[in-house]
C-alpha cells in the first residue's frame, strides 16, 4: 500500500528553547502546510531566527517534538536529522556566502556535500539554478564581492534550491534590499513556490512581503505563536502586539490580499 504524503510539512509541538535562564521559545505549537508560504513575524529578538534554526536542528531544544515531512527531528548529529536536511533548502541572512568562492561553487557547494556528481553535471546544475532565479549564466564566474544585494539573494536562494529541496526556509530574505528589488524578490519566491511547488517558511518584518507573498502569516510573541492565519485574519487580532504591528503608523496603508 503506498504511503500518502503528510498534510503539513513541519509539525512543531510544546517546543521550549532557551540560553541559560532565558526561554525563548516558550511552549510553542506551530503547523506548516504543505505548499504554503508561511510568514513569521515577531519583534526583533523575540525568537524567530531561533524557531527556525531550532526546527533545522542548528539549536538544540530543551523539550518538544519536531517533525519535518513526518520524520522527527532530533539533535543536530542525529541519523534522521541529517537525512532529513536534504529535503529543505536554507536562505539566510544576507546571504552568507562563501565569499572566497564563486557564484558557480557556492551553488555547488550543498552538491559537493551531499552527491557524488560530475564537474560537468554540477555546472549544468548551477546553470540551472542560476537561470531558475533569473540571473545570467555568465554571472556563474563572479565573486559574492561584485554581486548587488539583490544578486546576493538570489544566489543564495539558488543554492537553497541546488538539492531540489521540498521546503525552502527563507531568513529576512528581503532585508537590505531597495523597495524595487524587495518586490522583485518576493514575485520570484512566489513563482517558484506555485511552478515548483514549493513549502516556504519565511522569516520576515516586510509588511509588504506578508501581504503579497504569505498564505499564512504566523505572529510570535512571549516564546508562543499568539495568532496565525490569513492577513484579513491577522489584522482582526486582538492581541496587543499584533495590533501594535499591522496597526501602527508604518502599517496603516497595509491592506489584506484578495482571497
Amino acid at each position: 500500500m503506498q504511503q500518502t504524503a503528510p498534510q503539513f510539512a513541519i509539525r512543531v509541538r510544546d517546543l521550549v528553547v532557551g540560553f541559560g535562564k532565558q526561554v525563548v521559545i516558550d511552549h510553542l505549537s506551530l503547523d506548516v502546510r504543505r505548499g504554503e508560504i508561511l510568514g513569521l513575524v515577531g519583534a526583533s529578538g523575540g525568537g524567530k531566527t531561533v524557531l527556525m534554526r531550532t526546527i533545522i536542528g542548528l539549536i538544540q531544544r530543551r523539550s518538544g517534538e519536531i517533525e519535518v515531512m513526518g520524520a522527527p527531528i532530533g539533535a543536530t548529529q542525529d541519523r534522521v536529522t541529517q537525512s532529513a536536511a536534504g529535503k529543505w533548502g536554507i536562505l539566510f541572512q544576507q546571504g552568507a556566502l562563501f565569499s572566497s568562492l564563486t557564484v558557480r561553487q557556492n551553488i555547488q557547494f550543498p552538491l559537493r556535500e551531499n552527491l557524488v556528481l560530475s564537474q560537468t553535471l554540477m555546472d549544468e546544475i548551477a546553470i540551472a539554478k542560476l537561470e531558475m532565479v533569473g540571473l545570467l549564466p555568465e554571472d556563474g564566474d563572479k565573486f559574492p564581492a561584485q554581486l548587488s544585494g539583490g544578486m546576493t539573494k538570489r544566489v543564495a536562494l539558488a543554492r537553497a534550491l541546488a538539492l531540489d529541496p521540498a521546503i525552502v526556509f527563507l531568513d529576512e530574505p528581503t532585508s537590505g534590499l531597495d523597495p524595487i528589488a524587495a518586490g522583485d524578490f518576493d514575485a520570484l519566491i512566489k513563482t517558484l513556490q506555485k511552478t515548483l511547488g514549493l513549502t516556504v517558511f519565511m522569516v520576515t518584518h516586510d509588511l509588504a512581503s506578508l501581504n503579497t507573498v504569505c498564505d499564512r502569516v504566523a505572529a510570535l510573541a512571549d516564546g508562543k505563536i499568539v495568532a496565525i492565519g490569513p492577513m484579513r485574519e491577522l489584522l482582526q487580532s486582538e492581541h496587543p502586539w499584533v495590533r501594535a504591528y499591522f496597526h501602527g503608523k508604518r502599517s496603516q496603508m497595509l491592506q489584506p490580499k484578495a482571497s
